[in-house]
């Protein structure tokens, strides 16, 4: 189906890919795997026509290809769903599915009909309840990336490349969507699969291709090798089982939560958070388990004064009652937020590497109002350092990042405000299992050093890993707290659906 001939792509300071070489063939279920930065998303650009400029050659079907941009590789059967999404987040659901190829009527107008009829139509496909004239900015992450899917979808693509498609979807949507896969491959659809889901690239690939930095290095046929062998190709070693959390001593309450609770205007369930109450421990990581709409973010957003609604409820930091209007304030006592969704609330795009990590905390920089820059310079090059940042320099684009290393960079930011109680969303979305294992050892030093840490994660065996306790939600309301002895992911998911 495709030949991809000696690819290499260089950027400023950069080389992404050297000399990358393998095929993939039609009808296949062709998993790419790597660590963040090893040249996935970059090869992925190219083939579906947004990296235009490269060196080496494609071959589509035997025939030499070069794509001018995205249209003219849709053109050509290549439909891409990108890790990051790429929505309007004004428009609807069904404007955002054709956007650039929208249907018209005998008169040249939009045929706003026929395309919500369609949309409707893709979305059932998907088992997805979403209105296809729902604005997409209302929806949760999940539910945009099921929109992204959709689009992917309309386009009929021979091709379909899908980078990390359920980094933010349930298990529940993750099951839908193992469905509609094999539903495109029985009708002879080729897929190119990015994850760094291993049970999910075991559970779908024919063949399986790493990647390590920018370079190939070998294509496996997924029933002649395991997990633990293409872990160690994509990291070049073997990755230390580390007992995250043995030993760790949480000391007095940092943070007391009572009675919590978030109206939802115009809802039926009239709250997206009640009475939740529970409290965080100086040097403790405390999870936050639950379904897609549990109300994980929206807690975290509640603690950091940046929730939709005022909440209800008594929240105490270092034993004084606080309210927070804004997250500056929360920032000023002491907290600090890593968001779910890094493109649209973490990332400035248009200031470079060293300016996203010293953003909030500008002023421990300036004198008389100024920058004084050649300390901006040697703090966020430490950081850099510390969390393994791989980038060219601080002066780089932050856009130029995998977004393993952009999570970093925010992490990064955050950790210069010297928090007490440090807020992690989903924090290892979309990111390899080399700098997943980083992340967690760098969660258990910050607790050791006396920071409270809270985290919610999709992935259940990542609370088990590292949290001293487990709180689980259900429709906003806290149906389970466990220890870490008590925890197991069937009494968390028991109580994450309520039936335990």
């Amino acid at each position: 189906m495709l030949a991809i001939d000696r690819i290499t792509k260089q950027f400023p300071g950069v080389l992404a890919l050297s000399n990358v070489s393998f095929e993939i063939a039609t009808g296949e279920l062709h998993a790419i795997v790597g660590e963040n930065g090893a040249g996935k998303s970059t090869l992925m650009k190219i083939l579906s026509g947004v990296i235009n400029r490269y060196e080496g050659e494609l071959r589509l079907r035997g025939n030499v290809v070069h794509f001018a941009d995205t249209r003219d590789a849709e053109q050509a059967g290549i439909g891409m769903i990108h890790q990051e999404l790429n929505l309007v987040e004004q428009l609807s659901a069904a404007a955002n599915i054709y956007l650039g190829r929208e249907l018209r009527t005998s008169i040249g107008l939009l045929d706003d009909a026929t395309m919500e009829r369609r949309a409707a139509e893709l979305l059932a496909q998907l088992d997805c309840p979403i209105s296809p004239r729902q604005p997409v900015g209302e929806l949760r992450v999940g539910d945009q990336q099921l929109i992204e899917i959709a689009k992917a979808l309309s386009l009929e693509a021979q091709l379909l490349i899908m980078d990390e498609p359920t980094s933010a979807l349930t298990e529940g949507e993750v099951e839908r969507l193992f469905r509609v896969i094999e539903k495109l491959r029985a009708r002879g659809v080729t897929i190119i699969y990015i994850s760094h889901k291993m049970d999910e690239v075991f559970h779908l690939a024919d063949r399986i291709t790493v990647l390590r930095d920018g370079q190939f290095i070998r294509t496996l046929e997924r029933a002649a090798t395991s997990a633990r062998e293409i872990t160690h190709l994509m990291v070049g070693r073997e990755i230390e089982s580390t007992h995250i959390g043995a030993s760790r001593q949480p000391a007095e309450t940092l943070l007391e939560v009572r009675a919590l609770s978030l109206p939802w205007r115009g809802h039926a369930r009239k709250w997206r958070l009640q009475e939740i109450s529970f409290s965080l421990r100086k040097g403790e990581v405390l999870g936050v388990a639950g379904l897609m709409g549990a109300g994980r973010t929206e807690l975290l957003e509640c603690l950091f004064g940046a929730s939709s609604e005022p909440p209800v409820g008594e929240i105490r930091l270092n034993g004084k009652p606080v309210s927070f209007e804004h997250p500056a304030e929360a920032t000023a006592a002491g907290m600090a937020l890593v968001t779910e969704d890094r493109k649209r609330l973490g990332l400035f795009n248009l200031l470079d590497v060293g300016a996203n990590i010293s953003l909030c905390s500008l002023r421990e920089l300036t004198t008389a109002g100024l920058i004084r820059q050649q300390l901006e310079r040697r703090t966020t090059e430490d950081i850099v350092q510390k969390l393994g940042v791989k980038t060219a320099g601080v002066g780089g684009a932050i856009t130029a990042l995998s977004g393993g290393n952009q999570q970093k960079c925010i992490i990064g930011r955050w950790l210069l405000t010297h928090p007490t109680v440090l807020l992690l969303d989903d924090p290892t979305r979309g990111v390899d299992v080399g700098a997943k294992a980083e992340l967690y050892q760098l969660i258990d030093e910050l607790c050791r050093q006396g920071i409270g840490v809270i985290v919610t994660s999709s992935e259940l065996p990542e609370l088990l890993t590292l949290c001293d306790r487990i709180l689980v939600l259900c429709e906003g309301r806290l149906t389970g707290e466990f220890s870490r002895s008590e925890a197991s992911e069937q009494r968390i998911m028991e109580a994450a659906t309520a039936g335990g």
